[in-house]
């Protein structure tokens, strides 16, 4: 293996959740009365924080209609939205054989909520994949890189033995800000020519691709 630990997004390049993020903000626009929010805008703020993402996607809201927002987009994409989350192909298998090797860890650092990402880890019984994870409402949101750094902490790797792997600016700058090699993978979010400008240590066009790497 090349790392001794393995950092992962979550949307976008473990789950196919886009879609579901997507469809969700933008009924919640359309609930407070914000209009409606293009696809790629949308697009371009997955990967950070609530309250980060509300702000970029609506310059100059309030603080009252972003709390509206943020309320209407959980009740969507918990609730008031069917669209499926799988994940991406090759995932499952792919973990499994990460998971073999006991000399690895493997971390989880996303820009979901803790009760979002616990949630998630349940219904998707992949919680026991991870040794450690970060939400983005425990520390702060990417491409700040304090989430990595209190992974590293806390498993007691140096930033030159482990790796992020994403699939947006904010998951590969996150890592540059720490000297940490990055692969970005291009499935999910964010084009690739994007991905390229953060120098990514490798690039996968898909999970198996990313894994047989990893294995060197």
């Amino acid at each position: 293996m090349r790392y001794r630990l393995m950092i992962f997004d979550w949307d976008g390049t473990l789950m196919d959740s886009v879609a579901r993020i997507v469809a969700s903000m933008q009924a919640a626009g359309r609930d407070i009365g914000w209009g409606e929010l293009p696809d790629d805008r949308v697009r371009d703020i997955i990967g950070l924080g609530l309250p980060e993402a509300i702000a970029k996607l609506c310059p100059g809201i309030d603080a009252e209609r972003a709390e509206a927002l943020k309320q209407r987009y959980a009740h969507y994409f918990v609730e008031g939205d069917a669209t499926p989350m799988p994940f991406y192909p090759g995932v499952t298998e792919g973990m499994a054989r990460l998971r073999a090797d006991d000399r690895s860890r493997l971390a989880v650092a996303t820009g979901k909520s803790r009760r979002g990402l616990d949630r998630v880890f349940r219904e998707s019984g992949s919680g026991a994949w991870f040794h450690a994870s970060r939400t983005a409402d425990e520390t702060r949101s990417k491409p700040h890189p304090q989430m990595l750094e209190e992974l590293l902490g806390e498993l007691g790797v140096a930033a030159e033995e482990a790796v992020m792997i994403g699939d947006t600016e904010y998951d590969m700058e996150m890592a540059r800000a720490l000297g940490m090699d990055r692969i970005a993978v291009t499935y999910g979010v964010h084009e690739p020519d994007r991905l390229a400008a953060s120098r990514p240590t490798f690039t996968a066009g898909s999970f198996p691709e990313l894994i047989d790497w990893l294995h060197g």
